[in-house]
């Protein structure tokens, strides 16, 4: 699966937790209110941003594994956990964690869920996270996926699912040629086949349908202004550096509107967040 560095993840963190739909994540929230404590599977967790966004409506005793492909961003994670928190230890090989109330232990475990989806998710966790994760797999790998929590009545909480729309202010002539070629490079293979890229939102809420699973949306779209400016250049390198790799526009008009966008006075971003459950 393609990495992200962590420069990137710091970076976007602030954005996404703005962003995060306050009523699919309160739905979440009371689904859950009852219970003394619960246990969560985050799933391409990356720097543990996932935990630190969702833990504040989640009971007062949670117990997050956090699951990645990478060795570097799981030890990352580790470090930001005891930073974030009001107090932390590491006992054994978990974290144990207060923060605002909560007390939160946290495990970290490198998993290659191309190959190892089932076992995971055979752990029984109370509920499934992800975070701007599923846009990187494939429709077969969601359908899998969909299946396997269907089988085993899991609930997903999944945040920040790209959407595929994008717009920036003031508007540039090469906006509609870039996104398409953007586009395209969003279905290129991260690691788990064709990626669903933009479509893995609908391919997401379709697949639990049929599976009779109930499923809530909401829009999680970052507003990038001023305060962003720096996530919003990075955004823009990012979109370029992809756009050169299709070849799909020439090495000119790409640098042209890098240039424009870098000095854009605010952009969107779409995004959907999902809670899908039993009945």
């Amino acid at each position: 699966m393609a990495g992200f560095s962590a420069e990137w993840l710091a970076l976007r963190e602030p954005a996404d937790h703005a962003a995060r739909n306050p009523q699919v994540l309160a739905a979440v929230g009371a689904s859950f209110a009852a219970r003394p404590s619960l246990s969560v599977l985050d799933l391409g967790s990356g720097a543990g941003s996932n935990l630190r966004g969702s833990y504040a409506a989640l009971p007062d005793r949670q117990h997050w594994t956090l699951v990645d492909h990478d060795e570097a961003l799981l030890a990352l994670a580790r470090e930001r956990l005891l930073t974030w928190a009001d107090d932390g230890r590491e006992q054994g090989e978990e974290l144990v964690l207060d923060k605002g109330g909560k007390s939160i232990t946290v495990d970290t475990r490198r998993v290659d869920l191309t190959r190892d989806l089932e076992w995971v998710l055979g752990w029984q966790p109370d509920l499934v996270t992800a975070a701007a994760f599923f846009d990187l797999t494939s429709k077969a790998w969601i359908e899998r996926f969909v299946a396997a929590l269907a089988a085993q009545k899991l609930p997903l909480y999944a945040v920040l699912t790209y959407d595929g729309r994008e717009t920036w202010t003031p508007a540039h002539r090469a906006d509609a040629r870039m996104l398409a070629a953007f586009k395209h490079h969003q279905h290129q293979d991260k690691g788990f086949g064709p990626a669903a890229g933009p479509e893995a939102c609908d391919i997401l809420a379709e697949a639990f349908r049929k599976s009779g699973l109930a499923v809530s949306t909401g829009d999680s779209a970052w507003r990038l202004g001023d305060e962003r400016a720096a996530l919003r250049g990075a955004l823009a390198q990012g979109i370029a550096a992809a756009v050169s790799e299709t070849g799909q526009q020439d090495a000119d008009a790409i640098a042209g509107w890098l240039e424009a966008r870098c000095s854009a006075a605010s952009a969107l971003i779409g995004h959907q967040d999902l809670w899908a459950r039993p009945v």
